[in-house]
């Protein structure tokens, strides 16, 4: 079967929350159950270094990524696991996709500004490369498929630009990657505003949260009186409303709705009914993770397979790359 390929990358920042999970993992975990589809899911440690961390913590950062995708379910005889660092065809295809694309174009890109202002003092030259090496994340695989969410749509764009460039110039090595939106759950944060992320430190639920931490983390959400002539669309009361009805169903979050223009809302008990829930979703996650957890060897033969396999496509095309600029 002519499989096409599938890559996607998580920077090593902290354990996966809720958010990561029903917005993300949930549609890797639909991609590698697709016969036609050769799944690659990647803890890009190289971009994780454009910006403030502490070396001694790099290590466990990138084990617990891994740890959390194995949790949810990502299977290595359905998908690679790879540890980007681990494979040096990365930045050297990078290096080599830098020599043809424009600084102008890079200095566009929102993400770009975004990061610039986040952090003032560490504006380095690897936070202004990072799309180029976004780029050959993607070509080192010839991935066809990027699941991303809309805020890397113009990664995605830049990547399918360095394509034509490349092309034009060497000929024809490479394919336009296609980004794939998938179903992904948007999980509103506990702060009452925006969605659950880790660079807001109260906005989220970790995968490994325990039923008390989790109901703490409820307890501080903001609400009202419990009472109105309508349910809100928007705020902190609807937050809570979206969260009861991932983890609760519909029907549960219509009976609260209408508690709220009737007889008025206890939040206490919703709260309490709505930490059990996610608990509840958690559990086998969790259970997957301490297995994984006290089987260290297992994990590293998972990641020295992934490299294997991931190395031999990066090898190929980095030949290919060569012969075509006239390096090799």
């Amino acid at each position: 079967m002519n499989q096409k390929r599938v890559f996607s990358g998580t920077r090593p920042t902290g354990r996966l929350h809720l958010g990561n999970y029903l917005g993300a993992v949930k549609g890797y975990l639909a991609l590698q159950e697709r016969n036609d589809l050769d799944c690659i899911y990647c803890v890009v440690d190289l971009h994780g270094i454009t910006t403030p961390y502490e070396p001694d913590k790099m290590q466990a950062q990138i084990k617990e990524v891994v740890l959390d995708y194995l949790a949810c379910g990502l299977d290595p005889k359905k998908c690679h696991l790879l540890v980007q660092s681990q494979v040096p065809e990365h930045t050297e295809l990078a290096y080599f996709l830098s020599t043809i694309y424009p600084v102008s174009r890079v200095e566009q890109l929102p993400t770009y500004k975004e990061k610039k202002k986040e952090n003032p003092d560490y504006i380095n030259v690897g936070l202004f490369y990072y799309p180029i090496l976004m780029a050959a994340d993607i070509l080192l695989y010839k991935a066809n498929l990027v699941p991303v969410g809309k805020d890397q749509l113009p990664h995605i764009e830049l990547a399918r630009e360095v394509v034509r460039k490349f092309n034009q110039m060497f000929g024809q090595v490479f394919s336009e990657p296609q980004a794939f939106e998938t179903k992904g759950t948007y999980v509103p944060s506990l702060t009452g505003s925006g969605k659950m992320s880790k660079s807001t430190e109260s906005s989220f639920i970790l995968l490994t949260d325990d039923l008390k931490t989790i109901k703490e983390k409820l307890a501080k959400m903001p609400t009202d009186m419990g009472k109105g002539e309508a349910a809100p669309k928007e705020g902190p009361i609807a937050n809570l409303f979206t969260l009861v009805s991932l983890f609760m169903g519909d029907k549960v979050v219509k009976d609260y709705q209408k508690q709220y223009i009737t007889s008025g809302v206890k939040y206490s008990q919703l709260k309490e009914e709505l930490a059990k829930a996610i608990f509840d979703e958690l559990k086998p996650i969790q259970a997957r993770r301490l297995k994984y957890e006290k089987q260290p060897e297992v994990v590293t033969q998972i990641l020295g397979e992934g490299r294997e396999h991931c190395s031999k496509i990066a090898q190929q095309t980095l030949l290919e790359v060569k012969k075509a600029m006239g390096l090799a």
